[in-house]
């Protein structure tokens, strides 16, 4: 049912009253993605202990980190074109429990090829978190809403990023590392309990008020039916998205899994005592990830357009990465976390930017997909430059070039997402 510009405010005002049960769905993707990745970054946390009981090299790390992304692209993919298909409720259950058996499975191997078997299932699962919950505020957000309500649940990738070097160090100091993974793995099962019970369509869903309703229903109806690959792949505004991923899934990856170990390298820290600098990073991060999807869609409510929105969004994020090009030559601490945290900020707020693209682009149907398709495409430079850190770390000793790509990534994504969609125009249907 579409609703016409007249009474958008009129619709506004009532949902205000009538109470808003869309963002309970929003806890829960917030609440999945944090636990997502605390299962994802504990390996970063754990890096400096694992290599010392199981013998690593660095270019052993990035083998296991590059078959966890080859995993993870092939997981984004499918899960894109099965949620599209199954739904998210579906779709979600089924990458949970992929990831979480996966993830408890850590504590029970010991060789380099067995941990990137468990790390390979980790990134099977793992992939389908962000098809199904960009399927899921697809589902239950206008358009104006979705920036920020997708920033809102990436914020949840920061809190498990804080919640795992308070939590983990913990767990390993008193039970070891085998049983960290364990004890994460089960209590995560809570969730799974909640989303299959809460989660509905809106029109399934009776805590829904009709006046909610028609807010969520407020954009112009589009086909229900899933596109094919072969015709996305043929479409600009996917490749936009799709190499927007490409040049900055990779640095964060890279600050997911290397950054314990490079604050281990150039300050002294260590399991007890890099907690409080990873928190505070990460704070940073959430900060950004919400700031991000508030900032684009507070411009497109004034009154600009989405791609106005967007792009200036994006160039204000990139801009502000750039002073991580000489993080490592802060010789204080707290100044690197500092540079650091704004740009992992700038990352986050970027890329809530960059995910909502899909929907601004395409119909409901093929979001899943277009996701699926860029997820894939993503890390699969997750995996470039995972070989990439493992060999310059190895063969110089220095994250200088790698910061270099770092502060230089978000401009290139902006530069392509500019050239292959100048104006951000919703995709023909026909």
């Amino acid at each position: 049912m579409a609703i016409a510009d007249t009474g958008t405010t009129t619709v506004e005002h009532a949902v205000q009253k009538a109470g808003s049960y869309r963002w309970v769905i929003v806890g829960l993707l917030f609440a999945a993605t944090a636990i997502n990745y605390v299962d994802r970054q504990m390996i970063g946390v754990l890096k400096p202990t694992l290599q010392k009981d199981l013998g690593w090299t660095e270019v052993d790390f990035a083998g296991i980190v590059f078959w966890f992304q080859a995993a993870y692209a092939i997981g984004y993919i499918g899960f894109g074109r099965i949620v599209d298909r199954i739904g998210a409720r579906a779709g979600y259950s089924i990458a949970f429990v992929i990831w979480t058996v996966a993830h408890m499975m850590h504590g029970a191997v010991h060789t380099v090829t067995q941990f990137a078997l468990v790390r390979a299932g980790l990134g099977v699962g793992e992939a389908g978190n962000f098809p199904a919950g960009i399927k899921a505020v697809t589902e239950w957000f206008p358009a104006k809403e979705r920036a920020f309500a997708v920033g809102l649940f990436n914020a949840g990738a920061n809190v498990g990023a804080i919640i795992t070097p308070l939590v983990v160090p913990a767990l390993t100091l008193a039970y070891g590392w085998r049983a960290a993974f364990v004890v994460t793995g089960a209590v995560s099962l809570l969730w799974l309990v909640a989303w299959v019970t809460i989660y509905r369509r809106p029109r399934e869903q009776s805590r829904v008020s009709a006046a909610e309703l028609a807010w969520i229903e407020s954009d112009p109806a589009d086909p229900t039916t899933p596109i094919p690959w072969a015709k996305l792949a043929r479409v600009r505004e996917t490749w936009a998205y799709a190499l927007g991923k490409f040049c900055i899934d990779p640095i964060w990856w890279f600050f997911l899994f290397w950054l314990p170990g490079y604050l281990g390298t150039r300050y002294g820290l260590d399991l007890k005592t890099f907690g409080p600098p990873l928190v505070a990073i990460y704070l940073l991060s959430d900060i950004g990830s919400i700031a991000g999807g508030w900032a684009s869609s507070r411009m497109m409510k004034a009154g600009k357009s989405v791609n106005y929105a967007r792009k200036m969004t994006m160039l204000a994020c990139a801009v502000a990465v750039t002073p991580v090009f000489f993080a490592q030559y802060f010789d204080n601490l707290w100044v690197a976390v500092l540079v650091i945290g704004i740009a992992t900020a700038a990352h986050q707020a970027f890329s809530a930017n960059l995910y909502t693209l899909p929907s601004d682009l395409f119909p409901r149907a093929a979001v899943g997909s277009v996701v699926g398709i860029g997820g894939t495409v993503g890390a699969v430079g997750g995996m470039i430059f995972s070989l990439y850190v493992g060999q310059v770390l190895d063969r110089i000793g220095s994250y200088t070039p790698i910061f270099i790509v770092a502060g230089s990534a978000y401009f290139v994504a902006l530069a392509i997402v500019h050239v292959l969609s100048p104006k951000l125009q919703p995709v023909s249907q026909s």
